[in-house]
């Protein structure tokens, strides 16, 4: 049912938006894991549909008058995919339950995907079997049964359900795959569910997480990755069924690269420390482009010239700084935490080195640190 009419019972504020209560709806409430319908009433948009006390209360952007009729249109599609959604989840539910006895301990139909919790754990190749078998359940195109069994009729009924229920029970039956107590709409048959994919599975809370996609979901995912893979193949040159290998490829290239950039930049860092005036005995480099341990090598190698101290400022930003400090005779603790005081710095280490970063003007930092070293020395 998409669309219905029915009398307003009840209109009331709720902060900025209105509560609505009807004689009857076939808006379904938020319930079992699933969000509630969207929609309109005689035009005025209905955002959220809950249960209180057992009345149903619409959530609406506007009033409507009390003691009218109005028409109820369901937003249909996003009803049905969130279906397809709910019954592949008993599917697959249904499918782990027999194979392995799990139980489903958690389920949320999210608005861009939906999650299952498992009380034990799935390997990937376990998962890829049931998403195998749970295509299969679809395609045979089975009825989808929901029946109201009598209290003595449940007595002799095995069936999944992750909480005690009072009242009348509602059963919704896939025939050879499950038989759930459940409050969702679903589809009429399992081939409505399209496609079922098990997109992800990972450890969560002693059991595994599931996240799958259903239907037209599966068909949009599907159609953002191949876009996707369309594109790094155009941007590598590669076959489409080939750019998994042309990106390790690329990997590999680019960490020889790296490599060799890193080789470069050490033996021009051993240049430069050699060339450091012979008088000169705590060195302060400011520089651009050092990345990595470059700043760290620096100091280290100045350090091996048998200077007695080496701070090294790499430009971050606008007079913005990251350093590091070192020596082989002195604690260099007390001159990072004078530099974090007088430029907002932050950052220490051991007594033979410290890291950290700063703001402030290159020549306020020189001469803050050559006058602390002369201190040092008298």
């Amino acid at each position: 049912m998409t669309e219905f009419t029915a009398r307003v019972l009840k209109c009331q504020p709720k902060g900025e938006e209105y509560e609505v209560v009807l004689d009857r709806t076939a808006f379904f409430p938020e319930g079992g894991g699933q969000y509630a319908d969207t929609g309109t009433l005689s035009g005025v948009r209905v955002r959220d549909v809950h249960e209180r006390d057992g009345i149903l209360y619409h959530l609406t952007e506007a009033p409507v008058e009390e003691n009218t009729d109005v028409t109820g249109v369901i937003d249909w599609d996003m009803r049905f995919m969130k279906m397809q959604q709910h019954t592949g989840e008993h599917i697959v539910s249904g499918l782990v339950h027999e194979r392995f006895g799990y139980n489903n301990v958690g389920f949320h139909l999210g608005s861009e995907d939906c999650t299952m919790d498992f009380n034990g754990e799935i390997t990937k190749e376990e998962l890829r079997e049931i998403e195998w078998a749970a295509n299969e359940a679809a395609v045979k195109n089975l009825d989808v049964l929901v029946s109201y069994p009598s209290k003595e009729e449940l007595k002799d009924l095995e069936y999944r359900s992750k909480i005690g229920i009072e009242g009348q029970v509602r059963i919704v039956t896939i025939p050879g795959y499950d038989v759930c107590a459940c409050c969702a709409p679903h589809v009429k048959r399992t081939g409505e569910i399209g496609v079922i994919k098990l997109a992800n599975v990972q450890r969560y809370k002693g059991g595994v997480r599931v996240t799958m996609l259903c239907g037209f979901r599966a068909l949009l995912d599907y159609r953002q990755k191949e876009e996707q893979v369309r594109s790094i193949s155009a941007n590598l040159s590669a076959k489409e069924n080939q750019v998994a290998q042309a990106v390790e490829h690329m990997k590999e290239e680019n960490g020889r690269m790296k490599q060799k950039l890193s080789d470069s930049q050490k033996q021009l860092l051993m240049y430069r420390a050699k060339e450091i005036p012979k008088d000169e005995a705590f060195v302060c480099f400011f520089e651009q482009g050092l990345e990595g341990e470059g700043p760290r090598i620096l100091m280290n190698l100045v350090l091996a010239e048998g200077k007695e101290g080496c701070a090294v400022f790499v430009e971050t930003g606008d007079e913005e700084y990251r350093y590091v400090i070192g020596s082989r005779n002195l604690d260099v603790r007390p001159l990072a935490k004078g530099l974090n005081e007088a430029f907002s710095g932050r950052g220490g280490g051991k007594p033979e080195m410290v890291q950290g970063s700063l703001k402030g003007k290159e020549s306020d930092v020189r001469v803050w640190i050559q006058k602390k070293v002369r201190e040092t020395d008298e």
